[in-house]
């Protein structure tokens, strides 16, 4: 496999997975959002990621959003699984649900809290890569693994058999460059802004796309590709500034939240537009009534509310 294996690209968002307020995995809520993503014409789902608070699922939960998920949009656009875990064997476990659910997918990351090293990073991607069917995109994402991988590490991996994609959410523009023009020709390359960058990267061939933000300003957020995608360059940047407002009012530079942890910010911007975002689930918690009120503001600034 290699990134001319999946047609992955564009605005593919990690969403949020909605829970009740008693903390239960609320499905209808999922399929309620699931069917508004995409009939706003998202290009793709990311199921179960960071965003989707998979560290706080049982896998039984995990492997039951994959099958309700595949269920409802099998077919229709890309699904990509979220099969983070600390072991081998169980990433393994959550990608054999993921393909009997009929998603597309794997997002992965290195094993977080560990901080292993370069040669154990390899080994934990090869084992999983030699026994999986579906795919894999490795998320590089140091916030939650404090591990910021290396050009050389990422090389080593875009040439193992089942990758065809990396997320790159170092904080580090040089290493952001670096991998998406010396790794574009093997792998598909997310992490594109939503701006002239943006822009002139994917102009140049060396990035795919964007997973990120919730998709909590709906039809906007794909619409900054499909101009780019219709030759429209200015067009894309100006629909872009939206996103950017989101990155810039509720985001620190290395993407944690400002006023709360991510995953309650981008379910509290859903549910104020009326929108089933749900309830976080312990241990994340509720923004505070100051944290609400910024998410408030930005989205009256855009016109969301």
């Amino acid at each position: 496999m290699d990134r001319h294996s999946v047609d992955w690209k564009g605005y593919i968002p990690a969403i949020t997975t909605p829970f009740a307020r008693d903390g239960a995995l609320d499905l209808p809520a999922l399929g309620a959002l699931l069917e508004w993503l995409a009939a706003e014409g998202m290009h793709g789902l990311v199921l179960a990621g960071t965003t989707g608070e998979w560290f706080s699922m049982t896998p039984a939960e995990r492997k039951q959003l994959f099958e309700a998920a595949g269920a409802q949009l099998k077919g229709r656009l890309p699904l990509i699984a979220g099969c983070n875990s600390f072991r081998a064997a169980d990433v393994i476990a959550f990608a054999r649900a993921a393909a009997d659910s009929g998603l597309d997918g794997l997002l992965i990351t290195p094993p977080p809290y560990v901080t292993p090293t370069e040669d154990e990073i390899f080994s934990f991607y090869q084992t999983i890569s030699d026994h999986v069917r579906l795919p894999i995109c490795v998320y590089n994402w140091p916030p939650g693994t404090n591990v910021d991988m290396s050009y050389p590490l990422l090389e080593r991996l875009a040439g193992l058999e089942k990758v065809v994609a990396i997320k790159n959410s170092t904080g580090k523009l040089d290493r952001f460059v670096a991998a998406a023009f010396g790794l574009h020709r093997q792998v598909r390359m997310f992490g594109l802004t939503m701006d002239a960058f943006g822009v002139a990267l994917s102009a140049a061939g060396v990035g795919d796309g964007t997973m990120g933000a919730g998709a909590v300003l709906g039809r906007l957020q794909p619409t900054f590709y499909d101009r780019l995608w219709a030759g429209d360059a200015a067009g894309a940047v100006e629909v872009g500034k939206a996103d950017r407002v989101l990155m810039r009012d509720w985001f620190t530079p290395d993407l944690t939240g400002r006023f709360g942890s991510a995953q309650a910010i981008l379910k509290a911007a859903l549910n104020l537009q009326g929108l089933p975002g749900g309830f976080p689930r312990s241990p994340i918690l509720p923004l505070e009534p100051e944290g609400l009120a910024s998410v408030e503001r930005t989205l009256r600034s855009l016109g969301r509310l």
